[in-house]
């Protein structure tokens, strides 16, 4: 496992651990302070959101690049299922962003499980048949797709992928290598077979995403906690990620809508950069 504790360059930012992906929330900043900011404090890397980008993908994909770092991805397809699924045009629209920036990572939240259907086995078969469909196109710009499995309070209408097996269990039915998957601390924090699971996902996992689990939490979208102040294992968990093989950046990624995200960015960023090499 990765030693961490004097070096923090394997540390990314998702942009929406400052409040970016809502409206009202955080303080604001351009990608170009985000960028400056972590490059500042030597950061690996940047992820970013679809609504931060616009039309500017080449031009941030450059910045980033020329402050030292990487693109480390980009958040998110459109849904692929559920009632609120996107035509396959907005999905490749996605990947083509990604492409833009240099992201090489799409991160997939799949949507809710489809209308008429009981269960998730028969949206996780359409979830398949959709990745066929747009592969290709995946394939075409370099582009990696992320299948990342939510907590189960968030099945029904946001995701029908509730654990990495069915994450896994997906891939397997598609069996292309521009599809893998992304392991978040907030949604897998409680699985206990995570690390019998992750040693069939040898070069599979795309993603590592950072937060914390709080005992007490307030909101199941907006109360992420900061990494050490929850009750997840975050070694072990890192440890079963890079037991498979993942060695990429390792992405902090908290929605803290009551605490982090009131707080100066500057000293959010600086407290990533402790906790990672304390607590991860």
């Amino acid at each position: 496992m990765r030693d961490f504790s004097n070096d923090h360059s394997a540390l990314a930012l998702n942009t929406a651990t400052l409040g970016h992906n809502i409206d009202g929330h955080g303080a604001g900043w351009s990608p170009e302070q985000v960028i400056d900011a972590c490059a500042a404090r030597g950061y690996g890397g940047i992820v970013f959101w679809r609504h931060e980008i616009g039309d500017r993908a080449i031009e941030i994909g450059d910045r980033v690049r020329a402050a030292g770092m990487q693109v480390a991805g980009l958040c998110r397809t459109p849904f692929l299922t559920g009632r609120d699924a996107a035509s396959n045009n907005e999905i490749k629209a996605s990947i083509d962003m990604a492409a833009g920036l240099g992201a090489g990572v799409l991160t997939i939240v799949t949507g809710g499980t489809d209308p008429n259907t009981k269960g998730v086995l028969d949206s996780q078969k359409r979830l398949a048949e959709r990745l066929s469909v747009i592969e290709q196109h995946a394939a075409d710009r370099q582009i990696k797709l992320a299948l990342e499995p939510l907590n189960p309070m968030f099945g029904g209408n946001r995701t029908c992928l509730m654990t990495t097996r069915d994450a896994l269990n997906v891939c397997d039915l598609v069996a292309s290598d521009w599809i893998g998957v992304a392991v978040d601390v907030y949604h897998v924090w409680w699985d206990t077979t995570l690390a019998q699971t992750l040693e069939t996902a040898t070069g599979r996992l795309m993603g590592y995403h950072l937060c914390d689990w709080l005992e007490d939490t307030s909101d199941m979208l907006l109360d992420r906690g900061m990494m050490g102040d929850g009750v997840a294992d975050l070694k072990a968990i890192r440890k079963a990620v890079e037991d498979a093989g993942y060695s990429g950046l390792c992405e902090v990624e908290v929605f803290s809508s009551e605490n982090w995200w009131k707080r100066p960015p500057g000293e959010v960023l600086d407290v990533f950069v402790e906790r990672f090499r304390s607590h991860c």
